[in-house]
């Protein structure tokens, strides 16, 4: 009887040990959703989880930044709205890394596998169907400190042409802080006179003359391509140029870079156009030492939109951020709230249900900074900081970004 008994406490534990989480059931579909878009070949982070060797190799920092919930990065409140990219794992499948990484990474029958991700190297967006690259290499200083610098790019499209995917990529990733693509319309006063295809630089205070154009796409720390919707794209009209704004840091090693964008075409005609739109704060001061100093903005819509996506700026002072709707009636709804800023992760919040905006809705943003000795990013406590390029200034952007009738831009918007 005692032997029946051990034996079938044995068959037991077997079963439970069968039943623990393993990589290729369990562990490999967590990666694919939630890490492989960064962790992968060809992409900034130190550390690819393409297959069960990599995972294994990184499985206590894998269980350490999870269990933390310092990755995946998303800093967006849970009580406040709810976002189709969302990033955080679960607690199950906290759980389940945890479970297997203390179970010694137990690898399972490959056959449990889900089919692998196919990742276009070099691209999040599959394989474009157009690249517009920089026309020559801009040499990086191996120090200083460095102005933002400009390339126009013509398109020469003959036609009007609708983009539903856009992807930028540095060619210097080490020395790219970040790089925005913009549209530059062919009756447009913006940067006219400057250079074509060789890089050029503004002054501080210069604009450029006229309204910047239209944001396209761009790269920066921990950002993704976007997400558009069925029928939704960008316009890129017929003579329009491309306009690289590129940020490049120094640190002791010369560089070089050919930066470039790639586009995925709408081949069916959009039913909305998709514009970006920004409620900016460039008029501030926030006091040496203030360790919760606000700022606010806000911009009113004069045409009717739909409002897909929301992404906050701010610098190193940044502390917390948050989006508002005020529609016409006076009703307020909290959009996103972040509670716990960090300017190494530039992350757009795409609405789980995109929100109609009557004309005369307004977006309100409020921003918090921490200029005190207390914050670790601070690079001076002493300094009373204005609005500014360089990570050691500070910046008050709620970028949004909505999909409108096809005749909309920034211009029938923003104006009444």
């Amino acid at each position: 009887m005692e032997v029946i008994h051990i034996a079938a406490l044995g068959l037991a534990m077997a079963a439970s040990v069968r039943a623990g989480p393993t990589f290729y059931r369990d562990v490999a579909p967590i990666l694919q959703q939630h890490c492989q878009t960064c962790h992968r070949p060809g992409e900034p982070v130190p550390m690819p989880l393409m297959d069960y060797q990599q995972a294994k190799s990184w499985a206590g920092a894998i269980e350490r930044a999870v269990t933390a919930r310092q990755m995946p990065p998303w800093f967006a409140d849970p009580a406040v709205g709810h976002f189709a990219n969302e990033r955080s794992l679960s607690g199950a499948e906290i759980r389940t890394i945890s479970q297997w990484v203390a179970a010694g990474t137990p690898a399972g029958n490959p056959k449990d596998a889900t089919k692998p991700v196919h990742w276009t190297e070099g691209w999040s967006i599959g394989k474009p169907e157009l690249i517009f690259e920089l026309p020559a290499d801009v040499p990086v200083p191996a120090a200083g400190v460095l102005p933002y610098r400009y390339v126009i790019v013509p398109t020469h499209f003959k036609q009007d042409t609708w983009v539903r995917l856009a992807e930028v990529r540095p060619g210097d990733r080490l020395h790219t802080h970040h790089i925005v693509v913009s549209v530059r319309e062919p009756d447009s006063r913006w940067l006219s006179g400057m250079p074509v295809g060789k890089p050029f630089t503004l002054g501080e205070r210069d604009s450029g003359g006229g309204m910047p154009g239209e944001f396209l796409a761009g790269f920066g720390p921990g950002a993704v391509p976007e997400l558009l919707g069925p029928g939704e794209a960008k316009l890129i009209k017929a003579g329009s140029d491309l306009v690289f704004q590129l940020h490049y840091t120094t640190d002791g090693q010369p560089g070089c870079d050919r930066s470039r964008i790639g586009l995925v075409l709408a081949h069916e005609p959009p039913r909305r156009r998709v514009v970006m739109l920004a409620a900016a704060n460039v008029r501030f001061r926030i006091p040496a030492g203030d360790p919760d100093y606000v700022l606010k903005a806000s911009v009113t819509l004069h045409s009717e939109s739909t409002l897909i996506s929301l992404l906050p700026h701010m610098h190193l002072r940044g502390k917390a951020f948050e989006f508002r709707v005020v529609f016409p009636d006076g009703r307020t709804e909290t959009l996103l709230r972040v509670p716990h800023y960090s300017y190494h992760w530039q992350l757009s919040y795409y609405l789980a249900k995109p929100m109609v905006l009557p004309a005369g809705t307004r977006i309100e943003c409020t921003a918090h900074y921490d200029n005190s000795a207390a914050n670790p990013l601070n690079p001076d406590p002493t300094k009373t900081l204005k609005f500014g390029p360089q990570s050691w200034d500070e910046m008050m952007i709620g970028y949004f970004e909505v999909a409108t009738d096809l005749e909309n831009g920034m211009e029938e918007l923003l104006t009444s």
